[in-house]
């Protein structure tokens, strides 16, 4: 059983790619494949270096949803406002997702449901975490069957994190779990923190992410489980953690819509940094990590 697992963990993205038509003139990454996508404009980046798309089923790669999508070139959406109807073409590797093409088309031709108020499964609504609060004290279990506690990690700083193992979008999970082995790699090489520190990515997905799965997703992401672990638990306990650090979660036809956030918390059970979204680089979490471990 744990090698179909695996088998089926590792080849989930290509298969999601390769299963559409594509068009492979949008870059020269030979894992690109290319949808023609319909949508709704829903919002922008302050910047407009995103846009946030509720679009149309994509099939074979993912369900109708609303999240954000990197623009190649934001003059094809200088005159698109929030609620116009678009085309595009929204091209995929395994490490980026961006959209080109842009065209308004009216709004009615795209078959999605308008938008309701109805309440996400993790609304980060009350109780915020800020930088300098105690850690929320949790009881999950990691890839080794074993329970995981805030009290696990007593006495040295970790980093946490929010990923599911099915996550299709190479800029959301693919890229953080990718940004973690970094980070691990560069633990393992430093004096100052190998042995001292720990990371931890908690599934955002715990009724499909049991023990075994995770131990399988783990293996793929070439995790040292002395460094590096995974945890699942109660999904009541996953949201009151998603809730605290401020993480949106909203299954959206079959797959989930989710926020991003890094944390890391210090040997006391300090929150001593929070990154938002998947900009941070290895390097800046290691120089808090060195702070903190002196």
């Amino acid at each position: 059983m744990p090698n179909a697992v695996f088998g089926r963990l590792t080849t989930l993205l290509c298969l999601a790619l390769a299963i559409a038509a594509c068009d492979r003139s949008a870059t020269t990454d030979n894992s690109a494949r290319s949808y023609q996508v319909r949508g709704i404009v829903r919002g922008f980046a302050p910047d407009r270096s995103t846009v946030s798309i509720e679009h149309e089923d994509i099939p074979g790669f993912m369900p109708s949803m609303t999240m954000p999508f990197s623009v190649k070139d934001q003059k094809e959406i200088a005159d698109i406002k929030i609620g116009d109807g678009i085309s595009f073409r929204l091209t995929a590797t395994l490490k980026d997702l961006f959209l080109d093409q842009v065209k308004k088309i009216p709004a009615s031709e795209v078959r999605v449901a308008e938008p309701t108020p109805a309440a996400s499964s993790s609304s980060p609504t009350s109780g915020r975490l800020r930088e300098g609060d105690l850690a929320p004290s949790f009881t999950l279990t990691n890839q080794n069957d074993e329970q995981v506690t805030l009290d696990t990690f007593r006495g040295r700083p970790f980093v946490l994190t929010f990923i599911f193992t099915r996550c299709p979008v190479p800029t959301f999970c693919p890229r953080i779990s990718q940004n973690f082995f970094e980070l691990q790699e560069a633990i393992k090489s430093d004096q100052a923190l190998a042995g001292k520190v720990r990371l931890l990515s908690i599934t955002l997905d715990p009724n499909f992410d049991t023990p075994e799965i995770l131990k399988s997703y783990a293996h793929q992401q070439k995790a040292d489980e002395q460094v590096w672990g995974f945890a699942t638990g109660a999904p009541a306990e996953i949201d009151k953690l998603t809730q605290r650090f401020a993480v949106h979660v909203q299954p959206e036809g079959g797959t989930i819509s989710h926020g991003l956030a890094t944390a890391l918390i210090g040997p006391e059970g300090g929150v001593v940094k929070i990154w938002r979204g998947n900009g941070w680089r290895a390097s800046e979490v290691v120089d808090e990590l060195r702070r903190v471990s002196k």
